[in-house]
């Protein structure tokens, strides 16, 4: 049986006008997993991610380092309960 496990992440860095969001929904949809992604006001990008443990430590990594042209200075992550309430992986 695979976990299904949820991460809530908050990317700092040069982030936001780099392709992020579009660039993290792909790698999502390529990895199969649900959610969401959206750019705040402080200048991050925030993003719930949802789907087999091994998928999502994946796409963690990747937010790491990002598309191309990003900056990534951290990533915060914090696990939630998963609930499977996101049909698919959208942009917010």
């Amino acid at each position: 049986m695979t976990d299904i496990i949820r991460r809530h992440l908050k990317i700092h860095g040069i982030v936001q006008g780099v392709y992020f969001r579009q660039s993290t929904r792909k790698q999502a949809q390529k990895l199969g997993l649900t959610g969401w992604i959206s750019n705040q006001p402080d200048g991050t990008v925030e993003a719930i991610i949802e789907g087999p443990s091994r998928a999502v430590e994946t796409l963690i990594s990747w937010a790491h380092r990002g598309p191309e042209d990003a900056q990534v200075s951290s990533v915060g992550v914090q696990a939630l309960t998963g609930s499977a309430e996101y049909p698919d992986f959208r942009i917010l």
